[in-house]
């Protein structure tokens, strides 16, 4: 899709932390710009829209739990800020801070860990696996960051598995007719347990985001591919 816009595209093995490490070196032999996460100011100026979003749309009162994907961080990190500027300049409530969900997978949680450890700022997690390649990040830049917001809006973060995100993936095509990427639907499972745990209250309102769409991960739901006749078959139901 990138190369199709006229980009040059280059494989890098390994996880995003390798292909940062060739940026990073092309950057000071090639005087490349390495305008990826939380390395330049105009992407969290841009994710915290968002925020502003979310808060005309509910008409300036912000829901009660906020549920995000997240690996790098930039999106919650941007609302977080958002909604900080938002309060300064009295759109909103002083006290109004929804609380905050980091989503991430089991085989890729170092926000989950650090959070659950009190640490302030994440370790990398080894040999990072899961099929969400949008939070398959071994280490956040912006760790320190998303941590503060977790814990400043009495939030919390919480990893699900590669099975619960398939399964969520396939129940919101199914009851919604939404074919939502493995990220959203991490956030939606996320959601969903802390309900069922109590976390998030009947009475609350919740913002749950889905980053992006189930298309570009096809072959993750291949189990549910469409059957081949023989010519003249008909199906057996």
């Amino acid at each position: 899709e990138t190369a199709s816009y006229g980009a040059e595209v280059y494989l890098v093995p390994g996880s995003i932390a390798d292909a940062g490490a060739v940026v990073k070196r092309a950057c000071t032999e090639r005087g490349w710009y390495d305008a990826s996460t939380l390395k330049e100011p105009y992407r969290i100026e841009g994710k915290k829209t968002m925020g502003f979003e979310l808060a005309e749309q509910l008409e300036w009162k912000l829901p009660d739990v906020i549920v995000y994907p997240t690996g790098g961080g930039v999106g919650l990190i941007g609302m977080w800020k958002g909604f900080a500027e938002l309060r300064e300049i009295g759109w909103i409530a002083h006290d109004d801070m929804p609380r905050f969900v980091a989503a991430q997978a089991t085989g890729c949680a170092p926000i989950v860990r650090a959070f659950e450890s009190g640490a302030n700022e994440s370790e990398p997690w080894p040999d990072p696996k899961t099929f969400a390649a949008g939070i398959r990040v071994p280490k956040a830049l912006g760790d320190f960051l998303v941590l503060r917001a977790l814990r400043e809006s009495s939030g919390i973060a919480l990893a699900v598995t590669d099975d619960e995100m398939r399964d969520m993936m396939r129940l919101v095509g199914t009851m919604e007719g939404m074919l939502v990427c493995p990220e959203g639907a991490a956030a939606i499972a996320a959601a969903a347990k802390l309900r069922r745990d109590g976390w998030i209250r009947d009475d609350e309102s919740v913002v749950v985001f889905n980053t992006g769409s189930g298309l570009k991960y096809a072959e993750s739901l291949q189990g549910e591919a469409a059957r081949r006749l023989d010519a003249g078959a008909l199906p057996d139901a």
